[in-house]
Formats: C-alpha cells, structure tokens, sequence
C-alpha cells in the first residue's frame, strides 16, 4: 500500500424499504493485508444516513483493499422491522480496493431482504 494524499473514502446510506436515509446505522472500516483485516474505526450515520467526516482522508488515506461492515440488522430492528431469526440480512460486508489516489464513495441501499452498492462520486 502506498500513500495517496490527495484521497478520501465516504460513504452513504439508504433504506429503501422507508425511502429514507438510514440514520443510525453502524459501520466498521477495516483495511485488508496479508490474509488478515485491520480494524481503523467504527462510525455511525447521522440524520442524512452519511458520516458527519470522511472515513479516511488525507495522510489516513492509503491504497489497498478495504472492507466497509454494516450492522444493518441492528438499525432494522431498531426502525421496528420484525427480522426472522436468523435474518436474512444482519451484517453487509463490503470488500472492496481503492487503486488511486481519488475520492471513492461507497454507498450502500438496504432493506431487510436485498441490498445494492456501486462506485459512487
């Protein structure tokens, strides 16, 4: 991995079953390397279903292999969704490498039953 000044990591979350944005919901960012994944931080989305900073930027900010963990079965529940047990969904894993030194936005749509993500701007 290689340092890439000029970049940033955010992402962005959607509830599509309400048409909202998933406020509450908890993300771990972990960085891959040699077999093993690195825990750097655990957020929380606020009221526009986006963290109120970046998730790395400036000298944080490396190339390499990433993974974004969504506890979207605990912010289900907690909008009142009645999940079987087990859910469907509970933790999202998003594994995903960052190559450039860009700006790469990582948003994720969820309901209780599917999910979507793609290479944001």
């Amino acid at each position: 991995m290689s340092k890439a000044g000029g970049g940033r990591l955010t992402t962005h979350v959607l509830d599509t079953a309400s048409g909202l944005p998933a406020a509450g919901l908890e993300i771990g960012l972990f960085r891959i390397s040699g077999g093993g994944r690195a825990h750097l931080k655990t957020v929380v989305t606020n009221s526009d279903g986006r963290c109120d900073a970046p998730l790395l930027e400036g000298a944080d900010f490396m190339t390499g292999e990433y993974e974004l963990v969504f506890a979207a079965g605990n912010y289900l529940r907690a909008q009142g969704a009645t999940l079987p047990k087990p859910a469907f969904l509970d933790i999202i894993p998003i594994r995903f490498g960052m190559a450039e030194s860009r700006h790469y936005h990582v948003p994720l749509l969820v309901s209780p039953y599917g999910y979507s993500t793609y290479r944001g701007s």
